[in-house]
């Protein structure tokens, strides 16, 4: 039987859109669902009272009681220079990599937030899901969107901290400004520089494997030799690059000007261990 009380009573809430009462046992009930994060619609099948309703008094007690509620994902803190959030440092020194490689903040001026970018090419499925967990679990309460291009997916999160988490951000390429890392990115850096690492290979880098004939006592034999490339036009961007590969202990050198390489075996073992090719 419906709890609905259909008639006017004195001191009884104000009728709902339909223009029905309701019990006052019933407001409070819900409100303590309410309360409790239970969701609009589950409170209002419990209750037989329609979604609308519950979502009115969900609006006034909240209004007039905020502590009492959980935070909303929007409301979530998680920008470790802002709010003093808890920062995902393996996380965020990947994505740190991927920004500097392939990856930009823009601001349309129809919106209120920046939007971080990060261009990852089809062919490699695995980067794609790398970047948006990475994404994730830098900023748990945003949602990561993709947008398919020619080629190409664009893996997209919407923040309006993007700017203060990367302070790399400015007008231009960055190739045509300075590109240094803050105080507290370089700690994170030398902490987890493996994954920035991973990031700057995933997005300007790659694992080749070439290959070689020789000629020994007459006979010909084939040798196949692994390289690992990094290749970006900002020297800013190559500098931090072999800074941290001198802070794993893995050689380099430039195969030219804006490409550098790694060869020797044992780098290669350690890159391999550590990075690997894309997927």
């Amino acid at each position: 039987m419906s709890e609905r009380v259909l008639v006017f009573l004195r001191g009884a809430p104000a009728p709902d859109s339909l223009g029905i009462m309701h019990n006052p046992d019933i407001r409070a009930r819900s409100i303590a669902m309410c309360r409790a994060g239970v969701p609009n619609a589950e409170i209002a099948r419990s209750l037989d009272v329609p979604k609308g309703t519950v979502g009115s008094w969900k609006f006034d007690d909240r209004t007039r009681n905020p502590d009492l509620y959980p935070k909303t994902r929007a409301e979530t803190p998680y920008c470790p220079r802002c709010d003093g959030a808890e920062l995902d440092r393996t996380a965020y020194s990947y994505l740190l990599g991927l920004y500097l490689g392939d990856g930009c903040i823009t601001k349309a001026p129809q919106h209120r937030v920046h939007t971080l970018t990060i261009a990852c090419g089809d062919a490699w499925p695995g980067l794609i899901e790398a970047a948006s967990e990475a994404l994730r679990a830098v900023a748990p309460p945003c949602g990561v969107t993709r947008l398919q291009r020619v080629g190409m997916t664009e893996v997209k999160m919407y923040s309006s901290h993007w700017v203060c988490m990367f302070p790399q951000h400015g007008p231009g390429m960055k190739h045509t400004r300075k590109i240094e890392l803050a105080d507290w990115q370089s700690e994170i850096v030398e902490s987890h520089p493996w994954e920035f690492i991973r990031g700057l290979i995933h997005s300007d880098g790659c694992r080749i494997t070439n290959w070689t004939e020789k000629v020994i006592a007459g006979e010909r034999k084939r040798y196949e030799y692994t390289r690992y490339f990094f290749s970006n036009v900002s020297s800013d961007i190559r500098d931090l690059y072999c800074w941290a590969l001198d802070v794993v202990g893995v050689e380099w050198r430039y195969a030219n000007w804006r490409n550098i390489s790694v060869a020797k075996k044992n780098s290669i073992a350690l890159m391999d261990l550590h990075v690997g090719p894309k997927f």
